[in-house]
């Protein structure tokens, strides 16, 4: 198994161990599970990255990159449900994009049709990451003492993390339904055409 590959799988690995951090309650365990996080989103980047580099790109790691990404973000955002950090509605919208995603593209598969990812599908994946980011960045920045000090400057009675987290949810939910909805739009032919 190539370097790439092997990247890919230990997402699903940190996965499991960024869940069992966000829901230990052990001191630190905010943190901990940034940490994780930040880590699982490292391995997206760098085995993409040197799969294409050192062409090995496998149909193993095709198949899988993808659906660890998505177990990544969807296992966040269900957890930040549980937590109380965003409302499910939002969560919902996330995952059956997801979801709808995914049957499209197995769909596809089976006329072999091959559909490529969108530009709207990446602006969607950033926003994604940055909304949970920042989502532990809140609940673990008081933990951080001095170095946390920064996420606490206040704006407008409220600090600037609280206004920013916020924001990114919402830029985050909106980016999903909007690729979500252009993607079904643009490929509507594949599910239409046995009716």
């Amino acid at each position: 198994m190539n370097l790439p590959n092997k990247l890919t799988l230990s997402r699903f690995l940190l996965t499991v161990a960024f869940l069992i951090a966000i829901f230990s309650g052990y001191r630190y365990h905010e943190t901990f599970a940034l940490g994780l996080f930040s880590m699982a989103g490292l391995t997206d980047y760098f085995d993409g990255k040197l799969a294409r580099h050192y062409n090995q790109i496998t149909n193993f790691g095709i198949l899988m990159d993808p659906l660890a990404d998505k177990i990544l973000v969807c296992s966040a955002f269900i957890a930040f449900v549980e937590r109380g950090w965003m409302p499910a509605w939002m969560v919902v919208i996330v995952v059956a994009r997801e979801l709808a995603i995914t049957g499209l593209r197995m769909l596809a598969a089976s006329k072999n049709v091959v559909l490529a990812a969108e530009g709207y599908g990446k602006h969607k994946t950033v926003s994604q990451i940055i909304a949970i980011l920042s989502l532990l960045v809140l609940a673990s920045y008081k933990q951080w003492g001095a170095m946390g000090a920064f996420f606490g400057i206040e704006v407008h009675g409220q600090p600037w993390v609280v206004w920013f987290t916020e924001f990114s949810k919402w830029i985050a939910v909106s980016l999903t339904f909007f690729s979500g909805g252009m993607y079904l739009w643009r490929n509507r032919e594949i599910y239409l055409a046995d009716l």
